[in-house]
């Protein structure tokens, strides 16, 4: 593949110095083989990620909003077995490019230039989308409008809210994540240690373990000309006029989804619940196999990272 560098990853550039104790198997994963490139996608750069051979079937990685491909870099591995994976960072975010605007088609069409450029398509099987949050909403646009290309979606702890609890939640000050206005410049912090402090989750939550927070807070900052700021463009923060009417189709959209859809979410989630499985079974959804993982929250895989993998694989393997 163009542009794609194989390699094995240095666990002292993984792994930030002031990193809480990381167990074995977090090394391990980390430290398996992969490969990095960045390829076009109408004119922007888009960062990925692979791991496993490319005859293996497929599984294509969404993060969710702000974040980037290393939410997966240590679940992947636990896949990679046996099949082959990929991760990339939606533009604007993470090591990608930014744009002026990120429509549907936008999100749409890079998400298809990353299948086909990485070689999803190319396998015996149709890969499988499996998407975290803000991914979902990609995830569920790809399998309605060109889902025949793939095998099914995972879609994992999808904000779903019943339209009385969304509306709740909005005046305690929840909803979509990031309220910074597109035109401000990200803020540059004098060092390190004073940018990470200012890292937070969204929703805002505690995780079971703290390497992994701070896994995630070290590799969604840079260095930058005076300092210390954040990997994403300010631009990913305009916001489409239907969004909330599309939160609130959000059920509906899950239940009438063509193709195979298995939901994953934590037992303990704000953004999806026990509430909100029964929600999406009511608007058509019974079919849909839905997994709770227990003691885990929105982040799953800064809570339950092997449980979440271990779900996952059994996904796969069922399919």
């Amino acid at each position: 593949m163009p542009g794609t560098v194989a390699s094995s990853p240095d666990l002292a550039v993984e792994i930030p110095a002031d990193s809480t104790g990381t167990p074995p198997w977090f090394e391990a994963a980390l430290a398996t083989p992969r490969r990095e490139g960045w390829l076009d996608s109408a004119g922007c750069s888009i960062h990925y990620f692979s791991w496993g051979e490319p005859t293996n079937p497929g599984v294509l990685l969404l993060h969710g909003f702000l974040a980037h491909a290393r939410c997966f870099a240590f679940i992947a591995p636990l896949l990679a077995k046996d099949y082959y994976v990929v991760a990339y960072d939606f533009s604007g975010m993470g090591d990608s490019g930014a744009r002026e605007g990120y429509p549907d088609e936008v999100r749409l069409q890079e998400l298809l230039d990353v299948a086909g450029g990485t070689g999803l398509f190319e396998g015996g099987e149709k890969p499988t989308i499996i998407a975290h949050s803000y991914g979902g909403s990609v995830g569920l646009l790809a399998m309605e409008q060109c889902g025949e290309q793939f095998s099914g979606l995972v879609i994992c702890d999808l904000m779903t809210l019943r339209p009385e609890r969304l509306i709740a939640h909005a005046k305690e000050g929840g909803g979509p994540p990031g309220s910074q206005d597109p035109k401000r410049p990200n803020r540059v912090y004098p060092d390190y240690e004073t940018a990470k402090a200012r890292f937070v989750l969204s929703p805002p939550q505690k995780v079971n373990e703290a390497y992994l927070f701070d896994y995630m807070a070290f590799h969604s900052l840079k260095e930058v000309e005076g300092g210390w700021s954040w990997k994403f463009h300010p631009s990913v923060f305009q916001r489409t006029a239907n969004l909330h009417e599309r939160m609130l189709a959000q059920a509906r959209r899950i239940a009438n989804a063509p193709g195979r859809v298995v939901i994953v979410y934590g037992e303990e989630s704000v953004a999806f619940d026990a509430d909100s499985a029964e929600y999406v079974r009511e608007a058509g959804g019974g079919h849909i196999p839905m997994i709770g993982i227990p003691d885990a929250r929105h982040h799953l895989m800064l809570d339950q990272p092997i449980a979440f993998a271990c779900v996952l694989r059994t996904i796969l393997s069922l399919g």
